[in-house]
């Protein structure tokens, strides 16, 4: 078989394909886990606990049929959108994701309440009961969604990053894509833009291992996901993304690069979504044995309760989160059952942008 030769140089002298010139970059430091104050840290598990339990109401409310269409529950994966928009600036930073997005409008801080009402199609929900649990948005909160075409929220974020730069806002967007769209054309082109305008701009891809419903492994040829912006010279680190304080730690080095203005960086966040792709999905592509053991092991919630008890908190004033928590989420599914849903004349309304 014939030799292939090796490349050359303009001198006729064989290339150097060892990686020095990755190496030669700047890189990122190495995170460190968050260490945070206890009321930091009380925090962080209240609003990962609300999150819990919203998504297990919603699902609830699905299956009695109050909520409709599809339906994506974050359960599972809160340490993710806790440790890195507890870090961001609200008013100041975006933050845009896909359709499993209702714990990241939690995470920023919005009314349980309107997202609630949202998802059970409602006057009073935040996008008028006129997006339901995939299409959420609040230019209030700079959220832009919440968006049903997979990887499409990645190619709108570095718009919206441009757009901080442009306006020299001092703005950051957080990008939310899977691991399934982590193989979609549209990531890529975006990669290159943003590397070459040096857009303020995190891009996250939130591994939880399966995609739809396959397994990261038999998906993607490079499976170590933090590794995809290489080519663009875009870093990447990858996360422990069910350990919120490590999740936290990265958030301050990734927000350190871009706002020093080395453009955008990639965080692969290796986390699990307890709960199939959707409410619709049985899951059956993996043991109720595998899931268990992540949440033996692993659980972002279990995992900071276990830190708060090492502090000296005490069980008693967990218990007292948990209960004020259920009483937001009940309260909050009892206002989505009762608010009016929209009048027939919305149907004609934010379809275009003037009016015709």
């Amino acid at each position: 078989m014939a030799k292939t030769p090796a490349p050359k140089t303009a001198k006729g002298k064989a290339a150097s394909i060892s990686g020095d010139a990755i190496a030669n970059r700047e890189r990122p430091q190495v995170p460190e886990r968050f260490k945070p104050t206890r009321d930091e840290l009380l925090e962080f598990y209240r609003q990962m606990l609300l999150i819990r339990r919203f998504e297990e109401k919603a699902g609830q409310l699905y299956g009695l049929g109050l909520i409709g269409g599809f339906c994506h529950l974050y359960i599972g994966q809160e340490a993710v959108a806790i440790g890195l928009q507890s870090a961001l600036t609200p008013g100041k930073d975006s933050v845009i994701t896909g359709y499993r997005d209702h714990g990241h409008m939690l995470a920023y801080g919005i009314d349980p309440n309107i997202i609630m009402a949202e998802l059970t199609g409602r006057a009073a929900g935040i996008s008028r009961g006129k997006g339901g649990s995939m299409h959420m948005f609040s230019t209030e909160h700079k959220f832009y969604g919440g968006h049903g075409i997979v990887g499409a929220q990645v190619s709108l974020g570095a718009g919206l990053a441009f757009a901080h730069k442009y306006n020299n806002d001092g703005g950051v967007c957080l990008a939310y894509f899977g691991d399934g769209a982590a193989n979609q054309g549209q990531v890529y082109e975006s990669f290159n833009m943003a590397e070459l305008w040096k857009l303020p701009i995190i891009f996250v891809i939130e591994n939880n291992q399966y995609a739809m419903g396959t397994s990261v492994n038999r998906a993607s040829a490079e499976d170590q996901l933090y590794r995809r912006g290489e080519s663009f010279r875009i870093p990447g680190l990858q996360v422990d993304g069910m350990d919120v304080l490590a999740v936290r730690g990265a958030a301050e080095v990734a927000l350190d690069w871009v706002r020093s203005g080395k453009g955008p960086i990639l965080l692969e966040m290796k986390t699990y979504r307890y709960r199939g792709h959707s409410m619709s999905d049985p899951a059956k592509y993996r043991s109720r044995d595998e899931v268990q053991a992540v949440r033996e092991k692993s659980d972002p919630i279990d995992g900071c309760k276990d830190e708060l008890l090492a502090m000296g908190v005490a069980e008693d004033s967990l218990k007292a989160i948990e209960k004020e928590i259920r009483a937001i989420v009940n309260a909050s599914a009892e206002f989505a059952e009762q608010a009016p849903e929209p009048d027939l004349s919305e149907l004609y309304t934010d379809v275009l942008v003037e009016n015709y």
